[in-house]
């Protein structure tokens, strides 16, 4: 992991940056997907025991291991773990370079966070298995965050290209992960409980790792497994809302108005016979990073404060939230005295205003760093628990009180950048991008605003 130190920074803020990237890196390691799942799963003797469920294993003929995600190799590699050669195969559909050594089951890499044609053979791939499968096997389902995106299957007519646009409209109106996998589910074939419905009368056991606000089962990687509270009509509302109605693809408009009209089936609601046959299990959350960050705070001989868990809203009105509280906290000592670890955690959203290259994350730290400017040992950090912040190679970044001095020595203007969502951009001259690679797992976001 590397992020960048500024060389006329004090000791102290030079401090608080190492200690920051400690805290991030405690946070990383607490979401490993292999040990939550093992946290979760075990087998005794002839048993495979999933949270409060037991399953004799003696009873299925084939045991196979499907799914979709950024953390999902890894997740299959637990399995391998816990099962062996009792699994007969399988097929995991995982973002480029998000790997794991596998003897039995198969990665198949492909597109997010917009959807490519790989993605589409290994989720007709996924789709065959679950349709095989009979009423004495076992189908093993890893779904972490990412899913959605990585297990596309466009109900006919439409195309990849048209989901494709569909997708990248909604990333770019500030549209929520709910919202977005709202009307997904309603664009496939697989998603929205529709997995369930094809491996029904087979037993399915759904190991989920969870990147969504508040852990919705019906929202993690757009609920293959789960029930769907999502309608046709909800999927309209939210593309009127966001003004998309006229200028989403017409196989999508009119695939979600033949669903309105009862032409085409609902998704699987909850008294769906394939539920009665399907558990589904919450092995990890973002709760998980924010405990541990938490906690090593502490080590770091910081006073934690835990914000919340379930951030959500517009980027640059969450940073200003933050930073507000890190004034108040240099100003009064509240809402506690420093030395202090503000952590939070979530999914904001950024709503597209320029062409420029950057992601949630950096985004969150360069709206801060703005109102933070001047400000003594205090340092703002957020990243993404899988490594990569919208469409770039890092993580996130980290900035101080000093940053937009060093920026502006250097030509750089943040407030320009931040217009034209460039945030990329402005961090990496400066040094300041945080790069962890592919982490292999996905719970959202850290956010730490650290003062002295």
């Amino acid at each position: 992991m590397s992020a960048g130190f500024g060389a006329e920074d004090g000791l102290s803020t030079q401090a608080l940056r190492k200690k920051a990237v400690a805290i991030f890196r405690a946070a990383l390691a607490a979401a490993d997907p292999v040990q939550a799942v093992l946290r979760h799963v075990q087998v005794k003797g002839n048993t495979l025991i999933a949270g409060k469920k037991r399953y004799r294993l003696d009873a299925f003929d084939n045991i196979r291991v499907i799914g979709a995600g950024k953390a999902s190799a890894a997740m299959a590699l637990a399995v391998e773990r816990l099962l062996g050669s009792r699994i007969r195969g399988g097929l995991v559909n995982v973002k480029y370079g998000h790997l794991a050594k596998l003897r039995r089951v198969e990665l198949n890499e492909c597109g997010h966070p917009v959807p490519d044609p790989a993605g589409i053979r290994g989720a007709e791939r996924i789709a065959e298995i679950a349709r095989s499968s009979g009423e004495r096997d076992l189908l093993i389902v890893v779904i972490s965050g990412g899913g959605s995106a990585l297990l596309p299957m466009p109900a006919a007519p439409i195309t990849l290209e048209e989901k494709q646009e569909t997708t990248k409209l909604l990333l770019a109106c500030g549209a929520n992960i709910h919202e977005i996998n709202a009307v997904r589910k309603h664009i496939s074939g697989i998603k929205g409980g529709q997995l369930a419905r094809l491996a029904y009368p087979a037993t399915v056991l759904s190991l989920l790792l969870s990147d969504v606000i508040g852990d919705d089962l019906d929202v993690i990687g757009s609920g293959p497994t789960a029930p769907d509270a999502s309608t046709f009509s909800g999927a309209r509302a939210i593309l009127e809302k966001y003004g998309l109605l006229d200028r989403i693809p017409a196989s999508v408009r009119e695939r979600i108005e033949r669903g309105i009209a009862g032409e085409i089936p609902e998704t699987p609601k909850a008294d769906d016979p394939a539920f009665e046959r399907t558990v589904n299990l919450v092995a990890g959350s973002n709760r998980l990073a924010v405990d541990a960050a938490a906690r090593k705070a502490k080590e770091l001989g910081l006073r934690p404060l835990v914000l919340s868990t379930l951030i959500e809203g517009e980027t640059r009105d969450v940073a200003r939230m933050h930073a507000a509280i890190a004034r108040e906290v240099l100003l009064s000592g509240r809402p506690a005295r420093p030395p202090l670890c503000l952590i939070s955690g979530g999914e904001t959203t950024v709503t597209l205003r320029g062409n420029g290259l950057g992601g949630r994350n950096q985004e969150f730290v360069l709206a801060a760093a703005i109102d933070l400017a001047g400000a003594d040992n205090v340092v703002v950090l957020s990243g993404g628990t899988d490594g990569t912040d919208g469409p770039t190679d890092a993580a996130g970044a980290i900035a101080d009180g000093m940053t937009l001095c060093r920026a502006e020595r250097l030509g750089l203007d943040a407030r320009q950048f931040l217009a034209a969502n460039d945030s990329y951009h402005f961090f990496e001259p400066l040094g300041d991008l945080l790069k962890t690679g592919p982490t292999n797992t996905n719970v959202m976001d850290v956010r730490l605003v650290l003062v002295g």
